[in-house]
């Protein structure tokens, strides 16, 4: 009887360990695991009939554990970029022919947003193609403008009047009436092909402002300008809630052009696709380009 209920005192005892380490066991995993409520937000994105929202860039990519997610204010670029819609899974980029790119080792998602069927919209025009499209569709249009490589100032406002611009001599264009522009999505995205053809990102880099590498905010580009040059651009940032170690997430397209995707992180697989401030020093190496700290830039 005293065996039997030593027996059972043990039996019990031991239950109540292993409950206390299986329960440690599900608190550390919901810690590590730790998803926060799904944002529901939505954008119109024009070039898509509908988009699933727990598949944007906001939901879909966690943050690693100890670190927050910028809270940026519905209706700026910053938020807009966070809340783009992802394809599904981790598909291969493609290329505007629709051919695999050759390098499938430097992305891990890629944007659901089409590339055309021309080869155009590689690196500076995606992040042309971006910033228009957050204007665009957030009752901006009038402050679309980019600049050619001539220099000259292209604005959207104009095209929308149905003039063309035709590139000068002498740093000018020249405003032509043309039944190809005019208002309306098809003919803004006519508008955008049109400054492919005549920017890139010796314009662009031109174009922005420069900023430390320190002040670093989701929709900065880090370029460099070209014949070819190279641009990325910041879609969203972290920090950390303790330390404050920033950590930010970049997207491309490339040469030729292609989906416009997000890098992975191959010197920190472990906190890929972020990338932490901390272990930049002045050289910051993408899987297809390195760049200077002094490459950062901002749209003025």
């Amino acid at each position: 009887m005293v065996m039997k209920k030593l027996f059972l005192f043990l039996s019990m005892f031991g239950l109540a360990i292993f409950s206390v380490a299986q329960n440690h066991h599900d608190v550390q995993k919901m810690a590590i695991n730790d998803r926060p409520p799904l944002d529901d937000y939505r954008y119109t994105f024009p070039w898509l009939d509908d988009y699933k929202t727990d598949n944007t860039i906001i939901n879909r990519i966690r943050v690693p554990f100890g670190y927050d997610r910028y809270r940026n204010l519905p209706g700026t670029f910053a938020h807009w970029l966070q809340h783009l819609p992802l394809k599904d899974g981790n598909p291969k980029v493609y290329l505007y022919d629709g051919s695999p790119k050759w390098n499938q080792n430097a992305h891990c998602y890629v944007i659901d947003i089409e590339t055309g069927t021309k080869d155009l919209q590689q690196c500076a025009d995606a992040l042309m193609r971006l910033r228009a499209e957050y204007l665009y569709s957030n009752d901006q249009q009038d402050k679309i403008h980019f600049k050619y490589t001539n220099g000259a100032v292209v604005s959207y406002s104009k095209w929308k009047d149905g003039f063309m611009p035709i590139p000068q001599s002498g740093g000018t264009v020249q405003w032509v009436a043309s039944s190809k522009a005019g208002s309306g999505y098809k003919k803004f995205k006519d508008y955008l092909i049109q400054v492919y053809n005549y920017a890139g990102t010796h314009s662009l880099d031109k174009e922005l402002d420069s900023i430390a590498f320190s002040e670093m905010q989701p929709g900065d580009i880090i370029i460099e300008g070209g014949f070819p040059g190279h641009g990325i651009i910041v879609v969203d940032m972290a920090k950390h809630r303790e330390t404050g170690e920033k950590l930010f997430m970049l997207a491309q397209s490339y040469m030729p052009a292609q989906d416009i995707q997000i890098l992975r992180n191959n010197n920190n697989p472990k906190l890929s696709p972020w990338y932490s401030m901390d272990e930049i020093d002045y050289i910051l190496d993408t899987p297809e380009w390195e760049f200077d700290t002094d490459d950062l830039r901002r749209w003025n």
